[in-house]
């Protein structure tokens, strides 16, 4: 009995997780104007359905059974997308709370149904079988919804405001003692290498260069004597080499760009200032409440890791006077 019961559980996971990877080949297709990974027929149904298989086939299932078992074939699926080179680490690690969250509702609403006739069962099995293909389908039919967020960080520095202008106009090369750990390194981004002006003023051009090819071009916007510099924000998409970042995440691609950046400098003493740095970014996906959540707090830290790095330029140099 025991074995038999090993056998049907196993299947349900080798079912689910097969037909994810179909769907990812499917759905994920480069020659595809049909389906598009990013759709929440892809990112919330396809896991949705794994749930399900992976409880429809299990036996005498629990309700702990139901919500946790369903991890086993989605935990499964992004590593084969990984070691595949199908997705990058930083679209993983955005989508596998989605993905777990909604495999265990599949699999819970698999044990509430176990309990209709037969042939309701059947057609409710067989509905979600293609609800991502369909959902999918319908999406791309509809343009992308457009949505702009400003994310702000500060940081207090004890320096004159002079001392911290001289730092944020330009950045030279960040030296290797410099840099820090950092959540955004982990997930795969580059780290910040400097930033150049072409001339001070409205119409200025700054270089801003991360490691990877990976290059802004900012044009100076409004300029305000050691009080505020704001600047457009336009990635040089050219000079990114395709394995810097996830297809899904490309800066100035067709889900996120980088539209504005603003340093402001808050003079609280002679020799102290709050220094506001803020960004304003495009998001154009299906589910841009909850893309907006990682965007933000990626953008946070890169703000907050650059923050650092200015405050102790500042800060060292004015110690050395």
């Amino acid at each position: 009995m025991a074995i038999k019961i090993y056998k049907a559980n196993g299947f349900g996971i080798i079912t689910g997780l097969f037909y994810g990877i179909c769907l990812r080949l499917i759905i994920g297709g480069k020659s595809s104007d049909l389906f598009s990974i990013m759709s929440v027929g892809f990112v919330f149904l396809v896991p949705l359905v794994l749930g399900v298989l992976t409880v429809a086939f299990a036996t005498n299932s629990t309700w702990a059974y139901c919500i946790f078992a369903p991890w086993i074939p989605i935990l499964l699926f992004v590593l084969a997308t990984a070691v595949f080179g199908l997705e990058g680490v930083i679209c993983i690690v955005m989508a596998l709370p989605v993905f777990l969250f909604m495999a265990s509702l599949g699999g819970v609403l698999t044990k509430i149904f176990s309990g209709f006739k037969k042939t309701t069962r059947v057609g409710l099995f067989t509905g979600f079988l293609f609800l991502p293909l369909i959902s999918s389908a319908i999406e791309s039919q509809f343009a992308l919804p457009l949505s702009q967020r400003t994310v702000p960080t500060e940081i207090i520095i004890n320096a004159s405001p002079g001392v911290v202008w001289k730092n944020i106009i330009r950045i030279p090369h960040i030296q290797p003692q410099e840099h820090h750990d950092s959540f955004f390194h982990l997930m795969g981004f580059p780290k910040p290498v400097e930033a150049t002006l072409s001339h001070e003023g409205i119409g200025g051009v700054r270089h801003a260069s991360f490691e990877k090819g990976l290059l802004f071009i900012e044009t100076i916007q409004e300029w305000q004597e050691q009080k505020k510099i704001v600047f457009s924000i336009k990635a040089n998409t050219e000079s990114i080499p395709p394995t810097t970042l996830d297809e899904h995440v490309t800066i100035g691609g067709a889900y996120f760009d980088m539209l504005q950046g603003a340093y402001e400098i808050e003079a609280l003493a002679p020799n102290q200032v709050r220094l506001h740095l803020s960004s304003t970014q495009r998001l154009s996906t299906r589910f841009n409440a909850y893309t907006a959540i990682w965007t933000e707090a990626i953008m946070r830290d890169i703000q907050d890791y650059i923050l650092v790095i200015i405050k102790n330029r500042c800060e060292s140099s004015v110690s050395k006077i």
